[in-house]
């Protein structure tokens, strides 16, 4: 950094959600993904903090992106994020909650805290239609979402973003009113989970351990962005479809241990030479993506620390050109 900063500027909830714009979070984390594949970026395992005696967990994740270009500096940031899935239900309080503390590598300085949960679901949204429009069949007509809750919104938003209005849109959820309200704010249809699963994208986003998708229901050519799986045991599609589908993940140690992948792994029915490699690797064109219009493919994704520290300094930059957040002198 030129001339380092001196203060902390802090970004709420409704601060990021004003800055937001999905297409530079699109942007910011195809970069990102191309940044860790050619070893311009650092990216530890994820942290874990189990609390089983409080039903959640506590996720801590840092990362570091090194220069890009002139005007894009090194960059270093961890996000501490929570999942207590009882905590609507028991405290009103919402079961994600995070916070990022973006920092200057070079002066250590924290440059922001801000609001991590939005954070998180516009980076996953955005993670997903990388990967559509890097293995989805050409020109896509229809998109399907199994699960229609927040990240649904910001999967749509992302691969309107990137697709524009071009594709009808089909919602199902366990919860009739989700889907319902769903379909009603992104001009969709409520369909039926065989019908969303038979779309030509496919979004998954659900939190159970059960699948929820058939493979008699994928059509020849669908891709689908597996995203729900986010810890072991947890799988959103059946097995069967892993063994008809061109694999591309996030990240290796992420995906066998939590992703998608992980189950089917676990009872042996998939091996990890089946997995075809990471998005990132496709994207800097060191392996090929989709090889045909009838072929299967799968984002199995778990979601980066890089996609966070990326997006936070895109907020950052745009939070200091337009006046938002507030500056405070927390650590001088």
């Amino acid at each position: 950094m030129t001339e380092p900063a001196r203060t902390t500027l802090v970004l709420t909830r409704a601060d990021v959600r004003s800055l937001l714009s999905m297409p530079r979070a699109v942007e910011a984390v195809e970069q990102a993904f191309v940044a860790y594949a050619t070893e311009a970026a650092q990216m530890p395992p994820k942290v874990y903090l189990s609390l089983g005696q409080h039903g959640g967990d506590f996720r801590a994740m840092p990362s570091y992106l090194a220069r890009r270009s002139a005007a894009e500096p090194p960059i270093a940031g961890v996000k501490w994020v929570n999942s207590h899935p009882d905590n609507p239900k028991k405290f009103g309080l919402p079961s994600v909650m995070g916070i990022y503390i973006l920092s200057d590598p070079e002066t250590a300085l924290p440059l922001a805290i801000l609001d991590g949960t939005l954070l998180t679901a516009a980076r996953t949204g955005a993670a997903a239609a990388v990967a559509s429009r890097a293995l989805s069949k050409k020109q896509p007509k229809t998109m399907g979402f199994v699960g229609c809750g927040i990240q649904a919104r910001t999967m749509w938003e992302a691969h309107r973003a990137v697709f524009g209005d071009s594709l009808r849109i089909i919602g199902a959820d366990s919860d009739p009113a989700a889907a319902e309200k769903f379909a009603r704010e992104v001009g969709g249809t409520v369909g039926s989970v065989e019908a969303a699963a038979g779309c030509d994208i496919v979004n998954t986003s659900t939190p159970g351990r059960a699948p929820a998708v058939r493979s008699a229901w994928v059509k020849p050519g669908a891709h689908i962005n597996a995203m729900g799986a986010d810890a072991p045991g947890k799988q959103e599609l059946d097995a069967d479809i892993l063994d008809h589908a061109k694999v591309v993940i996030d990240d290796h140690h992420q995906a066998t241990h939590s992703g998608e992948v992980n189950v089917a792994l676990e009872a042996g029915t998939f091996t990890e030479d089946r997995i075809h490699g990471s998005l990132g690797d496709v994207l800097a064109k060191k392996i090929p993506g989709r090889s045909g219009e009838t072929e299967i493919t799968i984002f199995d994704s778990k979601g980066l620390a890089i996609q966070d520290v990326a997006l936070a300094w895109v907020l950052y930059q745009e939070a200091r050109s337009r006046g938002v957040g507030a500056a405070l002198s927390i650590v001088l």
